[in-house]
């Protein structure tokens, strides 16, 4: 068994190299410094890392430079703006997820009266009358209503915990601790 050699209260961390602070954000964005988006590339990393420790310990990023951001407000500034970032990738998927049950819930309705309308021609048109080929017909209606159901299913039992997990994950990065410091 391998064990951590995180020290019992400590933050775990995760590291990360950059020539400048540049590299951290997305330079394309023409938002002020503090409502950047991170680098595609960087969120990953960060993200990635950040997903392999217990959801309910802490987590502090350390980024080195050669040449750290002068002026004693680069530092909470930087902090400032990963805490940003991360808050509204948080709200994106509380969004996303209230999204999500709303397709599921008009899914459900959509698949749960075509089922109904199936079982209801299957017995009403077709009845229990005999013949292979009537058998066969009421057999694709009940098949057809419960594939409608294919997909209300799948959101409410599968597509939900991801976006969950990782808002979750996004909330904790909201308030991530970020250090800068001089690489050796």
């Amino acid at each position: 068994m391998i064990e951590n050699p995180r020290i019992q209260g400590e933050a775990h961390r995760v590291e990360i190299n950059l020539r400048d602070i540049n590299q951290l954000f997305n330079t394309i964005d023409p938002s002020p410094f503090h409502e950047k988006d991170l680098d595609h590339d960087a969120e990953e990393f960060i993200v990635s890392w950040t997903r392999e420790f217990p959801l309910g310990e802490p987590v502090v990023l350390v980024i080195y430079m050669s040449e750290p951001p002068a002026g004693k407000d680069a530092e909470p500034m930087i902090e400032q703006s990963v805490q940003n970032y991360f808050a509204y990738r948080a709200r994106l998927m509380r969004m996303e997820f209230r999204q999500l049950m709303k397709d599921g819930r008009q899914t459900l309705l959509i698949g749960g009266l075509f089922l109904l309308a199936c079982l209801t021609a299957s017995n009403v048109l077709i009845g229990r009358a005999p013949g292979t080929f009537l058998s066969a017909a009421r057999e694709s209606l009940t098949i057809a209503g419960w594939v409608a159901m294919w997909r209300p299913m799948q959101i409410f039992l599968y597509d939900w915990w991801p976006l969950r997990r990782r808002g979750r994950i996004y909330e904790k990065m909201s308030q991530m601790k970020v250090e800068v410091r001089k690489r050796a």
